[in-house]
């Protein structure tokens, strides 16, 4: 049971349900960041830490234990022993969720899938993705960005790695959506426990008959290589291997779609920044560093959760045994005290590459190394394609979850 205890000395109070803080989190954020460097929020229960210096280290602090998810659990009355038990089966074994040495053995074993041979073989496989998608939107005069691309691209590609047949994408993205409110912290959502517990088992299910399929007849995609490493004498046990397809197959498509949504509004919505990208479409670097830019300014990441495994001292405040903790990727990646300006979207920033949307330090995400390459491949290519589009009229809907942060659409027009 989390120690859930209001502290005394309150000060600041942001309303993270709220739809204003759902819509533009940045300026509460701000507030919090430079009026309470270590601010007890009770919308959520928790302690926030927004100031760059603090996440990075709390990051790499053991004593924030990555352990969040049975806690979590134990703590959900809305949810039946069955659905506890199916979510589990899986989320308990998923990296994120890990502290070492658990971690450090698995993270070990998935990296053998994730080299930088097998990531560079997917490069010619996502050009032709990109011009697929591409070639449908050609002959439109409207379209929701993230439907039409920022969505299918990653979930292609991930399915191609995981030796998906394409014909099965759109099952396991409705799978992986299933996930996504109860993974990432729905706000609103009804009955999510119920709903993530069915998809969960489907996965499962699905997978199960996929392992076996690929080991009788294993081609190259990443996911023989993990399965390699099941077989190895260092192995993934079967619980691991299907856990992890089913983190492969939901971070791989979830996070990479937001940083093409978040970053074609960013464009959309600073004409000049896009102008200037357009004219060095063509200079890698540049390219490389607006995408670091977009991860920066308005990346998929608002923020991880920590639970404190022992009671620690920060900036005269005790985070307690037990309390959970929020720490603000988004918050520290526009921290006045590393990023100049950082409320401004500048593709030519000197030290965009310091964002830390990715996370930082042992938690680093596995597939960031995948998620640039795509990115760097596909941006050039849509940038190209929207010459002559802009945003459509109305008001943007953002994810309500406390973790990621995402579009539900991104409506465009032909000028």
């Amino acid at each position: 049971m989390e120690n859930v205890t209001e502290p005394e000395n309150q000060k600041t109070e942001v309303d993270f349900n709220s739809a204003a803080v759902i819509e533009n989190p940045f300026p509460f954020l701000a507030t919090i960041r430079q009026s309470e460097p270590v601010h007890w929020n009770n919308s959520i229960k928790g302690w926030c830490i927004t100031a760059y210096e603090d996440v990075c280290n709390s990051s790499t602090d053991r004593r924030f234990s990555a352990q969040r998810i049975q806690p979590f659990l134990d703590n959900q009355s809305a949810a039946s022993d069955a659905e506890l038990r199916e979510l589990s089966a899986v989320y308990l074994l998923w990296l994120p969720f890990l502290d070492p040495p658990t971690h450090t053995r698995l993270r070990k074993l998935l990296l053998a899938g994730f080299t930088r041979r097998s990531i560079a073989h997917m490069e010619p496989k996502i050009v032709a993705i990109v011009k697929q998608l591409i070639g449908k939107i050609d002959d439109q005069d409207s379209m929701d960005m993230i439907e039409a691309f920022a969505a299918p691209l990653p979930s292609m590609v991930i399915a191609d790695i995981l030796g998906v047949p394409v014909e099965h994408v759109p099952l396991l993205k409705k799978w992986s959506d299933d996930i996504s409110a109860f993974v990432l912290g729905s706000r609103l959502m009804e009955n999510k426990y119920t709903i993530a517990a069915k998809a969960t088992a489907q996965m499962k299910d699905y997978f199960s008959e996929l392992i076996e399929a690929r080991r009788s007849q294993p081609g190259d995609a990443i996911l023989d290589d993990l399965i390699a490493s099941h077989d190895g004498e260092d192995h993934l046990t079967i619980e691991e291997l299907l856990s992890s397809c089913i983190l492969l197959l939901f971070a791989g498509h979830e996070t990479t779609s937001q940083l093409f949504g978040n970053g074609a509004l960013a464009l959309l919505q600073h004409t000049q920044q896009l102008e200037d990208l357009h004219a060095n479409i063509d200079d890698k670097k540049i390219v490389a560093n607006a995408i670091e830019e977009i991860l920066r300014w308005n990346g998929p990441t608002l923020a991880t959760v920590r639970v404190m495994s022992e009671a620690v001292e920060l900036h005269n405040t005790t985070l307690e045994a037990g309390n959970r903790v929020h720490l603000f990727n988004a918050a520290a990646n526009r921290d006045p005290r590393v990023f100049i300006n950082p409320d401004k979207f500048d593709i030519r920033r000197k030290n965009a590459n310091k964002q830390i949307n990715f996370g930082y330090g042992i938690h680093l995400c596995l597939g960031a190394q995948l998620a640039r390459m795509e990115a760097n491949i596909a941006f050039p290519m849509l940038i190209e394609a929207l010459k002559g589009w802009e945003l459509a009229d109305g008001r943007l809907e953002w994810l309500d979850t406390l973790i990621n942060r995402g579009l539900k659409a991104l409506p465009l027009r032909r000028r």
